[in-house]
């Protein structure tokens, strides 16, 4: 997949994107939409690693993940059953965290530093305040699947935004991802992992694919 994004002509055109950012006066947030298996944190590690190598460069990719409800929270939940088989569906995010911590990130050019969570995937919760944005960070992108959902208390994240991208992966290639990474990491056979998305990776896949209209710019790579 890395080698498909540096042949990517849009890869090309959202790095030049961003280094242009980077000579306004001003701090540029980039948001970064795409369904499950998209990729998306795959193109976000891959510019973060193309900035690192740039002595001037001011880019940080952040991940939506760190806002997931935590697994007492989930317990504390009246549905909890459903909550944890839905596990990765819009509410079961603290919208209202993330929307408020976005706003800080707006703010805080030249003022402050942003503490910003992270999600372990080996316990399966999130880690509070484990990433820094700096103060004189001038690009933010940060990716996600629900930051253009207009429900669930997601309604206020899309203005928070200088521009949105959206990962446009056809469904059943991401999926396949999906089904893979599933089968790699539990050890599953196909036909067990393709059940589990079903259950809800799948239907988040067809949720964010019908607001992909909404971003300013389609991505394909």
């Amino acid at each position: 997949m890395l080698s498909s994004y540096r042949e990517s002509a849009d890869v090309k055109a959202a790095i030049d994107n961003i280094q242009t950012r980077m000579n306004a006066s001003h701090r540029t947030l980039i948001g970064l939409t795409g369904g499950p298996g998209s990729g998306k944190s795959t193109l976000a590690n891959y510019l973060a690693e193309h900035f690192s190598q740039q002595e001037c460069a001011s880019l940080i990719c952040l991940s939506m993940d760190g806002f997931h409800l935590s697994k007492a929270q989930l317990n504390a939940l009246p549905n909890a059953a459903d909550a944890f088989a839905r596990r990765g569906a819009p509410w079961t995010f603290d919208s209202e965290a993330f929307v408020k911590r976005v706003k800080q990130i707006q703010q805080s050019y030249q003022h402050s530093d942003i503490l910003w969570p992270s999600f372990d995937h080996t316990v399966g919760d999130p880690i509070e305040d484990d990433l820094i944005i700096k103060q004189d960070t001038k690009v933010v992108l940060i990716e996600g699947l629900y930051l253009l959902h207009q429900q669930d208390g997601w309604q206020a994240s899309k203005a928070l935004f200088d521009e949105h991208w959206f990962l446009d992966v056809p469904v059943d290639d991401a999926i396949e991802r999906l089904a893979k990474r599933h089968m790699q990491a539990w050890g599953f056979s196909h036909e067990q992992a393709m059940e589990r998305i079903q259950q809800s990776d799948g239907l988040n896949a067809e949720l964010v694919a019908s607001y992909k209209n909404q971003a300013n710019w389609l991505l394909r790579v």
